[in-house]
């Protein structure tokens, strides 16, 4: 079981606009989106940093969560983070990120703790600006762009038709992993998704 004391700071990775909502690269805000709906809370713009925050408990008197998408672009998203985790007092190990993954096959959600960027500037941003690499990620598998399209085009583009057919449950599964995290722990919801 993860301490229950202090909240969690849960970072949903994106680009702000309506031209990039629907973007493979803003399925982090999709998840934040829909976990502030699961605990009532409501996006406003937060008075100390250039990022939207929404709060809640996680159950009946269970942990609190901070609920950011960082209104400065991607490559950005470290600053916003990090005044965040000052503000909410979030050690690193507490913070999660929600992004796309092109190294993951489209229908995986992984999660783990620490290692590498694989070229997502969020991440780097946020490593960067934490000065650690040791922080949760929730990893939304998008796979790999089809023939030879560049990476930042695909990335940057919107789910297809057919992805569309699955990705209501695929942000529902991810907002799930978000909360397993954070009640269970790490390594137990790497147990309980992961063979899925």
């Amino acid at each position: 079981m993860t301490d229950e004391v202090g909240p969690w700071l849960v970072v949903g990775l994106g680009n702000p606009g309506r031209e990039y909502a629907g973007n493979r690269h803003n399925v982090g805000f999709m998840v934040a989106d829909l976990l502030a709906g699961r605990l009532g809370g409501k996006f406003g713009r937060h008075r100390r940093t250039v990022a939207q925050v929404a709060e809640g408990r996680l159950g009946l008197g269970g942990p609190k969560l901070v609920l950011t998408k960082p209104l400065t672009f991607m490559n950005l998203s470290g600053g916003p983070v990090v005044s965040l985790a000052q503000f909410f007092k979030v050690p690193p190990g507490r913070v999660i990120a929600v992004h796309d993954e092109l190294d993951i096959g489209y229908g995986q959600v992984r999660v783990k703790c620490g290692g590498g960027e694989g070229g997502h500037n969020g991440l780097r941003s946020m490593s960067k600006s934490l000065g650690t690499k040791d922080y949760v990620r929730v990893r939304f598998g998008i796979g790999r762009p089809p023939g030879r399209q560049d990476p930042a085009d695909y990335v940057l583009s919107d789910f297809g038709m057919a992805e569309r057919k699955e990705l209501d449950f695929l942000v529902d599964r991810a907002a799930d992993v978000v909360e397993s995290v954070v009640s269970r722990g790490v390594e137990a919801t790497q147990n309980l998704y992961h063979g899925s």
